[in-house]
Parts: structure tokens; sequence; C-alpha cells
């Protein structure tokens, strides 16, 4: 898939990316952790991902880039923070130890620096101290790859793309990895509504490599945001071979496959995406980020009247362990989506307070207590209130603060199940306001998206109120 003649020391060296280790086994499984992270794949010649991580400790065990790449995947999964998993901190403040203790490069500090902010939730910060990086090493991989990881939760799309754009220049196509770092620019370019640019930019990469699950990802999102579902069911059916072996974000992109279908009322096809391959790979990994397309993609066909309640009680079984993680706003209210979904009332009350304890304390993710007070809080509120029959109550809630959920994080695409709740919750209103406040919305997302049945099947609800 992608190259596997891993780059020594000398390598690093000559690219000014220095690595401050002695052991060329140890660069060497630095980059194929890098390779496989920004692929998004397991590579089989290196026993994956994890195995590759070991390798890497075992044969430098003060290599402190290595324990930033470490530490930083951790992050990455989304279910781990430090004031909850102690293994984490010790592991965060054991990287900071060793990088006190030795004479390691500028960049290395700063890399130590922005893992440790992110560690404690300032993910703001972090991408900051990245920028700072790329500055003077425009071609620091690792720097390009967690700062765009930490802007998708964000939701900072402009910075997402522009990262991206500033560095090109100084990369060609020579360079490994070059292909992967065209299809993250297509991802921001298509988050910032920037279509044409972004499939332009997504077949580039897939030129380069066809295997390039995240550019596949981004030209998912142009053919989804356009309203071109036929052409994006034609696309993923014939490109899944190619995507369908990174496992890392193959679950996604069935997600996005099973999207089109819902869009355009063929359930029984959405549904067997769900059995096949979304749920079921949720439940292999128990990854937050797969349990959360699971939950949102259920949450959809609920909201269109498809009775998916068993299904929804298997996927909050997995919700149930991650509660209390507060990793990102986005996952919370997703968890609460499964909770409701499976008429789980005593697990939405252990979740609502979960969230009232994180909020009250302030101590940890600090970006996450953010969206989570400012918006994130009053999502889930709204969502009890529509289960309990309170529609009113669910617009006068969330519809003033529509503009925040970006806040809460994750892609343009991922957020449009809070647009849909929002129109039902006013579809399905006693108050004539909300009523017209649901026409509004119904021509606001035709005007956005023209061709979609999804929205043609929300005005005909509207003769029917």
């Amino acid at each position: 898939m992608m190259h596997t003649n891993w780059r020594a020391c000398k390598d690093w060296s000559d690219l000014n990316i220095p690595l401050t280790t002695t052991s060329d086994e140890a660069s060497k499984q630095f980059d194929a952790v890098l390779t496989q992270y920004v692929g998004w794949y397991e590579e089989d010649s290196v026993g994956g991902i994890d195995n590759s991580i070991n390798k890497m400790i075992e044969a430098d065990p003060d290599f402190v880039l290595g324990h930033v790449m470490k530490n930083g995947l951790e992050l990455s999964s989304l279910c781990k923070n430090i004031y909850a998993n102690e293994e984490l901190r010790e592991n965060i403040i054991c990287m900071v130890d060793k990088a006190t203790k030795q004479h390691i490069t500028t960049r290395e500090k700063k890399h130590v620096s922005a893992v440790n902010l992110w560690a404690e939730g300032e993910l703001k910060k972090a991408c900051e101290v990245w920028e700072d990086i790329l500055i003077e090493h425009p071609t620091d991989m690792l720097a390009v790859k967690f700062a765009h990881d930490c802007y998708y939760c964000l939701s900072h799309h402009h910075q997402m793309r522009d990262s991206i754009a500033r560095i090109l220049p100084f990369w060609n196509r020579s360079m490994p990895l070059y292909g992967y770092l065209l299809g993250m620019h297509a991802f921001g370019l298509e988050e910032t509504c920037l279509y044409n640019e972004a499939k332009k930019q997504a077949e580039r990469a897939l030129e380069i490599n066809r295997h390039d699950a995240w550019a596949t990802h981004a030209m998912a999102h142009v053919y989804e945001m356009t309203g071109t579902y036929d052409e994006g069911i034609k696309f993923m059916s014939r490109t899944e071979n190619d995507w369908k072996i990174c496992g890392m974000t193959s679950c996604h992109n069935y997600w996005h496959y099973g999207l089109f279908y819902i869009e355009k009322g063929e359930f029984g096809e959405a549904l067997g995406l769900f059995e096949k391959e979304i749920g079921r790979r949720a439940f292999k990994s128990k990854s937050t980020s797969e349990i959360a397309n699971s939950v949102s993609y259920l949450y959809r066909l609920r909201l269109e009247g498809v009775p998916v309640i068993e299904k929804f009680k298997d996927v909050n079984s997995l919700c149930a362990f991650h509660y209390d993680d507060h990793a990102l706003g986005f996952l919370d209210t997703c968890y609460m989506m499964a909770c409701l979904g499976a008429n789980d009332r005593d697990s939405a009350k252990r979740l609502t307070d979960s969230i009232r304890e994180f909020l009250s304390d302030a101590k940890g993710n600090t970006c996450t207590y953010e969206s989570m007070k400012s918006v994130g809080s009053d999502l889930c509120e709204a969502l009890i209130a529509f289960e309990d029959g309170q529609f009113d109550k669910a617009v006068d809630i969330i519809y003033p603060k529509r503009y925040q959920i970006v806040n809460l994080g994750g892609s343009n695409a991922q957020r449009d199940v809070i647009n849909l709740f929002l129109i039902q919750a006013a579809l399905k209103s006693e108050e004539k306001r909300h009523v017209n406040l649901a026409k509004m919305l119904i021509y606001e997302r035709k005007s956005l998206k023209e061709n979609s049945p999804l929205t043609d099947r929300l005005i005909a609800k509207l003769v029917t109120v």
C-alpha cells in the first residue's frame, strides 16, 4: 500500500527532521507507526500499529519522540484522559521526565509540550505548538497529523484546511506520505465548502494511492454535501475493495456509504450496511468514533420512522463504558442518543449526572468542558425533552444555540443529525411558531442540498402539519 522501506536515523536527518535516538530500529519503527497512523491501516509486515509501537519503545526505551507518538495515539482514540486513566497519566509524566533529562532538539521539546497540552485538554494550545513546529519544519508529518486530528475534534475547519495549504509547497511527490497530505487537504477544503477544489485534490491523492481511505472519505463528504447521492453510491461501490482494508477508518467510510441510502429513503439498503459493516465493525473495535458512527446512523433512521430499538440496545451496551470519558462533546451527545434510542432511562440519568459532575468541577478536557457547558448539556436536555413528547421545549432549548453546535466537534456531515433532530422537533411541536420555524429550516436545507430526497420528504410532511 505504501512504502515499507522504513527510514533510519540518517534518513530523518537528511530531511531536516532528526530523531534523538541512535537506534535505527527505533527510527524505522517510528516511521512504520507514523505511516500506519497517517494511512489509517495496519501494515501486516510489521504486525500492525500496536506491535510497531512496542518494537519502537523496546528498541530504545528513552526515545522521547517515540513516547510522544505513543501517547498521542492514545489520546487520539478519544476514550482516555489523564484524569480518569492512571496508566496514561503515568505515561505522560514519564514522557516529560525523559525529555527533561536528555539533550533533545527544540522541535522534539515542542512535540512533548504539545502532547502534554493535549493530555490536559488544551487542544487549541497544542495546535499552536504544532503550527510553530511546522514554521521551521514543514515536512514534519507527525506535527501535521496531530494538528489535523485535533482541528477535526475542535471543528476548526479553516485551520484544518490552511494548516496543510501552508506546507504543501515544501513537499513533493517523491516524498513518503505526500499523497496522504493531499487527501488531508481535500477534507479541509470540503469542510469549508470548497467542493470542486476538494474533489480535485482528493482525485490527485487517489491517483497516487488508490488505498488512501482519507481521500476517499473526503470524496464521500463532497458527494454528501452536494446532494449527488447516486454518484456517491457508485463511487463507494466501485472503490470499496481499495478502502475497506484501511481498518481504522473503513467503518466511517461505510457510514458515509450508508448515508447516501438514508438520504434516498432506501432504508433496507441502509440497514443492510449497518448490519454487515458499520455495527459489526463498531462491535469488533469498540472504538468510540465507530460507536458514535453507529449511534448517529441509527438515530437518523429512527427520525425517519424506521424501527431500530433492538439495534440501539446493542450499541448502547458499548456506550455504557464511556459515560465518564467526556473526551469530545459530539461523543457525549451520541451516547445520550443511544440511551434514549434504547429506551434506557436509567443510563440516560447516569450520563446526565456524569455530565453535570464533569461541568461542576471543571477538571478534564478543557475544550470538551467549554463545548458541553455552552451547548452540549443543553442538547442532551433537548433530546430528553423530545423523548418525553415535549417538542416545544426541545425546540426552545436548542434553536437559540444551533450555531454553537459546531463547537461539539466532528464534521459538517456528522452534525447534520442535530439539524434533522431540530427540524423533527419543530414539526411535532404544537406551537404554530415552531411549525413555521420548521418550514424555514427545511427550506434552508433545501437551498444547501437542492437535490436531497430527504429534504423533499420533510417538505411533504409540511402538508400534514
